[in-house]
């Protein structure tokens, strides 16, 4: 017997796209899914495209809910505390994106034997607005860890399955927290701060679509790494640091010994003033990211007291 995967769905005006997601959801050859879309408060008759699909290919499928009107991660926020105490299997989903067919078979066969918690993710094809053109997202050289996740996140939601254990931790997390910077970077950091696995197939799962109403958007290319290092910079890497320690915080007895122990340590490291303590102590945590200049960016931030 297929087991059930509830998908979350944030939708805020996007009819333009959402018919082809919704499709793709149909074509899925996993045929065990059920859909929660909350509408954050479109005005361009998203909500009737999703009514529709309901109704002609998907009966009993699909709970349309409104969302608080609070933006992308309040949006999630409010989806992930609405989960049961047992949610099952969880997938994650953008509104303008199209899901390729084996999207949550290969997720479920990456994670079928895990009984602890269990994240899977994958590369993508970049396409543009019509579709046109796969361009395969760049491979993470380096495992997931907690370490990385700390310093980076390389789980794109669009792509995100979430085991039954892992899925109730997160849920958990999501009643103890005051938000979080991006809801696939929270969903990263728990599961393996928690000492669950994380899979990163380098196999493509999804078509992500670019288009000028990208939330946020395909994030590679010399272009995004000199934004990145501008941001390092002007403070906003900190900012989003010290949104994910609160929220670590909140959840500290969620952490494995391990991640209590490295969250200590890199909470620590964020708040030594002198310059050569706080390397030092960068040096000892063994954090990375999955590139040497995007490494490099990070020890940058220690230096100018930005991160």
């Amino acid at each position: 017997m297929e087991p059930g995967v509830t998908i979350l769905m944030g939708v805020f005006q996007g009819a333009a796209h959402l018919q082809d997601q919704l499709d793709s959801f149909a074509g899925q050859s996993h045929g065990e899914w059920h859909l929660v879309a909350s509408d954050d408060g479109s005005s361009d008759g998203g909500s009737a495209l999703i009514q529709g699909f309901a109704a002609t290919r998907a009966p009993g499928r699909v709970r349309l809910v409104r969302g608080p009107g609070q933006g992308l991660a309040a949006n999630y926020l409010s989806m992930l505390r609405d989960l049961p105490a047992e949610p099952g299997w969880v997938a994650l989903s953008d509104q303008d994106d199209v899901w390729l067919p084996d999207r949550l078979v290969r997720g479920i066969a990456a994670l079928q034997a895990e009984v602890g918690p269990a994240l899977y993710c994958s590369r993508s094809f970049i396409t543009s607005d019509r579709l046109e053109g796969r361009c395969l997202s760049p491979p993470r050289p380096h495992p997931p860890s907690f370490r990385n996740a700390l310093v980076q996140n390389i789980a794109s939601g669009n792509t995100i399955l979430l085991n039954p254990a892992a899925a109730a931790l997160v849920a958990a997390s999501a009643h103890r927290i005051a938000g979080f910077v991006v809801h696939d970077w929270w969903v990263y950091l728990i599961v393996s701060g928690a000492g669950g696995r994380v899979v990163h197939d380098d196999a493509p799962t999804i078509l992500y679509r670019q288009h000028a109403a990208n939330s946020i958007g395909s994030n590679d290319g010399a272009g995004a790494r000199l934004r990145r290092l501008g941001m390092v910079i002007a403070g906003t890497f900190r900012d989003w640091n010290d949104v994910n320690a609160a929220a670590l915080q909140a959840c500290v007895d969620l952490l494995s010994p391990e991640g209590r122990k490295v969250f200590a340590a890199w909470q620590a490291m964020r708040g030594t003033p002198g310059l050569m303590s706080r390397l030092s102590r960068l040096r000892a945590l063994r954090l990375y990211r999955q590139t040497r200049a995007s490494t490099l960016a990070l020890w940058f931030a220690a230096v100018i007291g930005r991160l």
